[in-house]
């Protein structure tokens, strides 16, 4: 799993989400900035409405949370979904000594991004993706 801050700077530069099962995520509130939450028809569950998407908690829970805003959300995507997200930029995964080494193609320059993890390592690639789309 990425990290708050690589999530925030992804959040920041553009990254969109759709909420669908199996996503995680974590409630913009300094009281709940540590708990990670999964979005799941059983427990939480999106719901889309003309004035945006909430995620709705279903059934009974430690503490008093019916729903969150999805602006109130911060989304931590999976390694699976960075990947996808590079799309035709991604070139290939390596194991390395240190970890693991994503590279990509951007813009016609290959650049190899590494980090112990490696959805860190697809996340910052698809950062400066990102970045360089701006």
């Amino acid at each position: 799993m990425i990290t708050s801050e690589l999530a925030r700077q992804l959040h920041d530069a553009g990254l969109v989400w759709s909420p669908s099962d199996g996503d995680q995520f974590q409630v913009r509130s300094p009281g709940l900035s540590g708990d990670v939450f999964t979005v799941s028809t059983m427990t939480i569950e999106a719901h889309e409405y003309p004035t945006g998407t909430i995620l709705g908690f279903n059934g009974t829970t430690e503490w008093a949370l019916d729903s969150v805003a999805i602006e109130d959300a911060l989304w931590l995507p999976r390694e699976d979904q960075l990947r996808g997200l590079l799309r035709s930029t991604f070139r290939a995964l390596r194991r390395t000594d240190d970890g693991y080494e994503v590279e990509v193609d951007l813009l016609g320059t290959t650049r190899v991004f590494t980090d112990p993890d490696p959805a860190e390592a697809y996340g910052q690639a698809l950062l400066a993706l990102m970045e360089l789309s701006r």
